[in-house]
């Protein structure tokens, strides 16, 4: 009997391995990419890149790793398989965030000094398009169905809609001071923006462009100028949404149905971005100014490490 149970708690122990994933984090200072084991939890390679890198992507096949090079404006292409720089693309002027279309045939890039949106032709090697947006365009988005496109422009505080199809402007949508990221619900109905002044998240209807709600977020012991929303990352069920909260050193967990803010989890100094795990068990942050990311167990709903990647984390994304 005796033995039967050790079997039992071996298998239940070994049941649920930790997924093999890679963690993928652009350090702006260092001009690197850490490349973590997710499994692990353990810092694996370090890539050189080029100048400032900050928006980071998948490519849809995920083999390939997009970096936007801000101070060399263009956008790296970094094999995965052999962890390395194997080409570049143009991006305009200031590359500062940018999305990979769900066509596999695309990046639309946030150029923040011509106040543009270009469009690149990832096979071609080119820019194929632009559109004219607000003033500091830099957070992006694009809907699942890979329709519409949603630009943040910072000094402008608006947020702006493009047909990725046909490549008109379709509106631009006021919103709080400075927003920085956007991100569309799942099924492609809500929009959601950050402010970084505001330290706000709204919440907007995409068929008729009306806002339906938004987030203030509180942190005690915080001054209300102190908390900045910055990235955003929603749920694959669309239920739960996280947003980075900058120098207030917090990730908020929100209920996507009530907008409530659910938890706080504290994390390194000035998060920039998060990201979901594919089994959307973990969250990791990327935090700017401690130089770490932290890796949050959301069942158990505690930030069970940080891990020192380089100087100035910025973007970060998991991959097989």
């Amino acid at each position: 009997m005796q033995v039967l149970i050790a079997l039992l708690l071996a298998v239940v122990g070994f049941a649920a391995p930790a997924a093999a994933e890679t963690i993928y984090v652009s350090n702006e200072q260092d001009n690197t990419v850490s490349v973590v084991d997710g499994a692990a939890m353990t810092l694996s390679a370090t890539i050189d890149v080029g100048r400032r890198p900050r928006g980071i992507a998948l490519s849809v096949d995920k083999k390939a790793l997009f970096v936007a090079e801000g101070d060399d404006n263009r956008i790296d292409v970094v094999d995965l398989a052999k962890r390395q720089v194997v080409g570049q693309l143009p991006s305009g002027a200031d590359p500062e965030f940018f999305v990979a279309h769900p066509d596999g045939k695309r990046l639309f890039v946030a150029n923040e000094n011509d106040n543009l949106v270009s469009i690149v032709d990832i096979a071609a090697g080119k820019v194929i398009g632009t559109v004219d947006v607000g003033v500091e365009p830099e957070g992006m988005a694009v809907s699942a169905d890979g329709s519409t496109v949603a630009c943040t422009s910072e000094t402008t505080s608006m947020v702006h809609l493009i047909d990725a199809r046909t490549l008109d402007l379709i509106d631009n949508v006021l919103v709080d001071t400075r927003p920085r990221a956007a991100a569309f619900s799942p099924d492609g109905k809500r929009l959601w923006v950050s402010s970084e002044i505001r330290g706000t998240v709204t919440v907007f209807d995409t068929g008729t462009r009306e806002q339906v709600g938004k987030i203030q977020f509180e942190v005690p012991g915080i001054r209300r100028e102190g908390v900045q929303a910055v990235g955003i990352e929603i749920s694959r069920d669309g239920a739960t949404a996280y947003v980075a909260l900058g120098p207030a050193n917090r990730v908020a967990q929100v209920d996507t149905k009530t907008l409530a803010v659910r938890r706080l989890y504290l994390v390194g100094q000035r998060p920039w971005h998060v990201a979901l795990s594919d089994d959307q068990k973990r969250l990791i942050s990327a935090n700017g100014n401690s130089g770490d990311i932290s890796f949050i167990d959301l069942q158990d709903q505690e930030v069970v490490k940080s891990l020192p990647v380089g100087r100035g984390p910025w973007g970060v994304v998991i991959g097989p």
